[in-house]
């Protein structure tokens, strides 16, 4: 089962008939996906399951019926075990960004989130889960998978939030911080939090 967010309310693809009671089942293949997006964005719709049979190709329907946009981003730890956040549009986030052409989704992680907070030294240390969530650029809708890694960096200079992509603030934060600093994120990055052991 894929959790794709839209406006924070989760739309999961399954393979599964479950019995509704507080979301509505739709049938991928049938579904006018834009009219349900709008729905969810517009707080109609608080919770939807997308069916189709065969979980394999169940993403791929999907990207038939939604333009994708491909972002890499990382998780990154210092020596001391604390994790760099992001503070933009009222929210702690993670440092990621699209995919540029030519460029290998790794290369993409490590370069958007040196740009975005002015970290270096950066070193992937494994592939963590994708996450997907649905945005609205331009009047249309698109399906955002983001790749995410785990870093280490040695780097304890300044950091310099990307100012053109809106970051007020970037920070390392300890375990407690962050727990903080989830209460007020996005479900895709309290996802990421929940696979990885946080509490070193």
């Amino acid at each position: 089962m894929y959790k794709v967010f839209v406006n924070d309310k989760p739309l999961f693809l399954t393979n599964q008939v479950v019995k509704e009671t507080d979301f509505q089942l739709f049938l991928l293949e049938t579904v006018d996906i834009e009219q349900l997006i709008r729905k969810m964005f517009n707080n109609k719709v608080q919770k939807a399951f997308l069916y189709y049979p065969d979980e394999k190709e169940i993403l791929k329907k999907l990207k038939e019926k939604i333009p994708v946009a491909k972002a890499g981003g990382g998780l990154v730890y210092n020596k001391k075990g604390e994790a760099l956040f992001i503070f933009r549009n009222g929210k702690w986030d993670l440092p990621k960004g699209g995919i540029e052409k030519g460029e290998n989704i790794e290369d993409t992680a490590l370069r958007e989130v040196e740009e975005e907070t002015g970290v270096g030294g950066l070193k992937i240390v494994q592939k963590l889960q994708k996450t997907y969530h649905i945005f609205k650029r331009n009047g249309q809708y698109k399906l955002k998978i983001t790749h995410w890694y785990e870093m280490k960096t040695s780097y304890n200079g300044k950091l310099t939030g990307q100012a053109d992509e809106g970051i007020e603030k970037v920070a390392w934060l300890g375990p407690d911080e962050i727990r903080q600093a989830l209460s007020n994120s996005y479900e895709n990055i309290k996802l990421l939090f929940e696979t990885v052991d946080v509490m070193r």
